[in-house]
């Protein structure tokens, strides 16, 4: 599941196990290891959380800017799941698009997203002045474009810390998203 043992369950870890339980139906291997900060996974998730209402990103956006960056980076927990959500915003061919990068079915301000989400993953120090040009000539005004970056940012943070400790796409996960996402997801663990 992860490369760390899971903790002795105290009534804050069952707290972050029974959220899981009631939103997917199982626990998340990848919460096995937040169990060790449950605070600190729930931290991360309500600063996500503001960043994307201040910027006032739907849902559609979040899946994009998650699979363009999950894929980038390889991670496959984040892109399966990711690739599903986007999948019930959308369809699974526009998730399957995202993920291996040929953006099918995107919007031009969409695929400006996707492509600055894929820069901030693969290398932040590479990008410049004409990519931000380029998200404000798709309609971005600079908070939004803060907002982008800041939430790809902090995807970043999480997929790294599930990544480095080895946690494992779940069957159940695997399972429940369209087969165009699972075969489009040919990365990471």
């Amino acid at each position: 599941m992860t490369f760390l043992a899971e903790p002795e369950t105290t009534p804050r870890i069952q707290a972050l196990y029974d959220a899981d339980t009631a939103t997917y139906g199982y626990v998340m291997n990848l919460n096995r290891a937040w169990a060790h900060q449950p605070d600190t996974h729930d931290g991360l998730f309500e600063l996500l959380g503001a960043v994307a209402r201040e910027g006032g990103l739907s849902m559609r956006q979040r899946g994009i800017l998650v699979t363009a960056c999950a894929s980038t980076m390889g991670d496959s927990y984040c892109s399966l799941a990711w690739g599903g959500k986007l999948s019930k915003e959308a369809d699974p061919a526009l998730a399957a698009g995202v993920l291996t990068g040929s953006d099918g079915g995107l919007t031009d301000a969409e695929r400006a997203m996707a492509a600055w989400a894929r820069k901030v993953a693969a290398d932040p120090n590479a990008t410049t002045a004409a990519d931000v040009g380029a998200l404000r000539a798709a309609g971005f005004g600079d908070p939004t474009i803060f907002a982008i970056t800041a939430f790809v940012a902090l995807r970043i943070a999480f997929s790294t810390v599930n990544d480095a400790l080895g946690a494992v796409p779940d069957d159940e996960l695997r399972a429940s998203v369209p087969a165009e996402v699972v075969d489009a997801v040919s990365w990471g663990r």
